[in-house]
């Protein structure tokens, strides 16, 4: 018995005095834990990326190519002066005054976590990086940027937020302001939103890549399911939003990434042939990908945001790529 307490006292003293020193270690940031963080982050943010933007354009949504006066990609984590930028992803655009603004995921190498950045250009092809207009504690991406009575929007994907965040620029482009959770409680991925048939309408992904549509009366409120959501469950290839809903010969297509045997390969377009507070359908528009990875250069190992708009009688996208 001796023995015993002989082996069992000592070991019982070194526990108090590991969690008591760890108490004060973390109490008063005696031990490196940023420089370790740093590291880490270091090491695992590659898996990660690296992702960069770049242009498309086409005569359609459908056969955007890049084009060869635009040298690809436009923006990289090399443009981002004022974090330290591991790389970018998610663009969206919007034009206003004769001016493209481009809005993005900067994923910050020290915190590990997506801050929402901004660029400037004056014709869609030279884009100049100005700053990061958004940051929480918490990650953000997908800044899903629009315009609605003479206001701007941006709801971007914050599912460690459990949310799905709106704010509202009170000077565009730099200076927005949180203006409330349209929805509440899930991690919420990508939510892309639109306008139509005077109501407003939401697809959003869960982690489960069960694709979820919501629809409301206002924008700020009263956002209930569909009773037909999930409308498609627990598919990688064709669950989670790739892009803006968009508007081609008066009918309406949704975005989706395909995530499926690696995370975001290439971007499908399906065509929504009927919507309404009971009822949704789609079908496939090409089973051809809008984009897709292209095996060398920036974009050799996938392509999942796609952001297209018409431009006089020519489609101009904002795109994203990853190289490994």
């Amino acid at each position: 018995m001796k023995s015993y307490l002989n082996y069992l006292l000592p070991f019982i003293i070194t526990l108090i005095a590991v969690i008591f020193y760890g108490i004060e270690i973390h109490k008063h940031k005696i031990f490196p834990y940023r420089y370790i963080r740093k590291v880490y982050l270091y090491l695992n943010l590659g898996t990660r990326g690296p992702w960069s933007i770049g242009i498309y354009e086409g005569a359609t949504p459908f056969n955007l190519a890049d084009p060869e006066k635009i040298f690809n990609p436009v923006l990289t984590a090399k443009d981002v002066d004022d974090i330290d930028a591991k790389f970018i992803a998610d663009p969206f655009m919007l034009l206003k005054n004769g001016k493209y603004f481009m809005f993005f995921e900067v994923m910050n190498r020290e915190t590990g976590q997506g801050d929402i950045g901004y660029a400037e250009s004056a014709d869609g092809r030279k884009w100049k990086y100005r700053k990061i207009i958004i940051h929480e504690e918490f990650h953000l991406s997908y800044p899903y940027v629009f315009e609605w009575n003479n206001s701007y929007y941006l709801i971007p994907e914050s599912t460690k937020d459990l949310s799905v965040r709106l704010y509202k620029a009170i000077s565009f482009p730099e200076k927005w302001e949180y203006v409330g959770n349209l929805l509440s409680g899930v991690r919420y991925a990508d939510p892309s939103i639109f306008r139509y048939k005077d109501k407003w309408w939401m697809f959003v992904c869960t982690e489960n890549y069960d694709l979820n549509l919501y629809y409301s009366e206002h924008l700020l409120t009263g956002w209930k399911p569909h009773p037909m959501s999930p409308i498609i469950k627990q598919n990688k290839n064709i669950s989670r939003p790739g892009g803006r809903v968009f508007v081609y010969n008066d009918q309406l297509y949704r975005l989706t990434q395909d995530d499926s045997p690696s995370y975001g390969i290439q971007v499908f377009a399906f065509e929504i042939t009927k919507l309404s507070e009971k009822s949704y359908e789609e079908k496939m528009a090409s089973e051809t990908p809008i984009v897709t990875k292209t095996g060398s250069g920036w974009n050799a190992a996938g392509m999942h945001n796609v952001d297209p708009h018409k431009v006089g009688s020519n489609w101009i996208a904002v795109v994203d790529g990853r190289n490994k």
